[in-house]
């Protein structure tokens, strides 16, 4: 019993033998190769490479099976398909200009026993042309509701749509999905509706496609609106602080869209108005007292008008310091302090010098006290010998 118990144990270590050396030459002899994903337009190159060739050349072949280069060798009449290297263990080609229509499965082989395959998936990205907004009327007014369309072909996969008024984003309704004629890419689309305040009068809505294609680039398209709104207006007077004597301009500085065209002024108390006229300043040539009151400015356009207050009080003709007068203040101030540090430096000098001529003196005083009295010098001027008749005394 024990020789058949053997046989199944040698047929178990033989089978077991055996398929695994083989495992191992078919994994060696099989060829590897990896997805690409390409722009359409763009360049694609399909790398296969393989181990142990068994001395077989690789092979490349497009979705429809037709064979691109076996080895080193074109097989397919396609100038956009080149030779990037062949050896015995890679074949790598390139496809440039990149359309829709190549994408699809690609096959790298190599003709072992059995034959061994491959399989590269290459993927095309429709680039999404330039979104166009439609919708716009020539004008809007303040409060008025509109409605922006945004659209966008040409995508694959389908692209994204997004909106924003300057730098603050509009939430539009979600991307509507086309697919186009052929199948192959996608339109997509998508509204925007909001109020427009007078703050919009000048802004760019503007509509960006958002799609992985352009890598981060940006593809958009703006809309500038203009805002119709009633007009706004203050007083500013020139000069600031009016005195009596002076000349005086109070300008009415209108805004609005249009622009406001009219101007009235008028003065409480005072009938009739003052001044009608397309200039927007009231001048006073010669300011007096009688002068002060309140003023009114109405700022008129075909969207309205508003009327804006001004209180004149004319004070005295008395001068008012001026940034002149300060500034002469300041100046005099400095030469007012170089001329204290002056006179400081003087006092010093000459306390100096009293001091030195003193200390001087002293020491020409002790030098002198040997010497014999001036007062009773007697400087003898006899010419040979002295006599007594020839004598002569000189009292210093």
């Amino acid at each position: 019993m024990g020789a058949p118990s053997a046989l199944p144990l040698l047929l178990l270590f033989a089978c077991c033998w055996a398929p695994g050396g083989a495992n191992l030459s078919q994994d060696d002899s099989q060829p590897w190769t990896s997805d690409e994903t390409v722009v359409a337009g763009g360049t694609v190159v399909l790398k296969c490479q393989v181990k142990e060739h068994e001395d077989s050349s690789l092979q490349w072949s497009n979705p429809a099976q037709q064979t691109l280069y076996f080895g080193e060798k074109r097989a397919l009449r396609d100038n956009r398909i080149q030779l990037v290297r062949s050896t015995p263990h890679e074949l790598s080609i390139s496809i440039s200009n990149v359309a829709l229509e190549d994408e699809g499965e690609y096959t790298c082989s190599i003709f072992t026993m059995p034959v061994r395959t491959a399989k590269s998936l290459v993927t095309v990205l429709g680039i999404p042309q330039k979104p166009v907004i439609t919708g716009y009327k020539s004008s809007l007014r303040e409060k008025d509701t509109t409605t922006l369309n945004c659209q966008s072909s040409g995508s694959k996969p389908a692209a994204q749509l997004t909106w924003r008024k300057g730098d603050q984003e509009l939430h539009g309704e979600p991307t509507r999905v086309q697919e186009d004629p052929k199948g192959k890419t996608f339109t997509v689309s998508s509204s925007v509706t909001f109020q427009v305040t007078r703050e919009d009068d000048g802004a760019d809505i503007v509509c960006s496609v958002n799609h992985e294609s352009l890598k981060g680039a940006d593809r958009s398209t703006s809309q500038r609106i203009e805002v119709l709104y009633t007009p706004t207006a203050k007083i500013r007077p020139d000069p600031p602080h009016p005195r009596e004597g002076q000349k005086l301009l109070l300008h009415c500085e209108g805004r609005g869209n249009p622009v406001p065209q009219q101007y009235l002024w008028e003065k409480e108390g005072s009938v009739p108005p003052l001044k009608m006229t397309q200039d927007s300043a009231l001048i006073f040539p010669f300011l007096n007292k009688s002068d002060s009151g309140t003023y009114g400015c109405t700022a008129t356009s075909n969207m309205g008008s508003y009327k804006a207050y001004y209180t004149l009080n004319v004070n005295d003709p008395s001068p008012v310091p001026s940034s002149s007068s300060t500034y002469h203040a300041i100046i005099g101030g400095i030469v007012a302090f170089i001329v204290f540090l002056l006179l400081i430096l003087l006092i010093f000098l000459g306390h100096y010098l009293i001091r030195h001529k003193g200390t001087y003196l002293t020491h020409e005083a002790k030098g002198s006290d040997d010497a014999p009295d001036a007062d009773t010098a007697i400087i003898n001027a006899e010419g040979g010998q002295s006599g007594g008749d020839d004598k002569k005394e000189y009292f210093i």
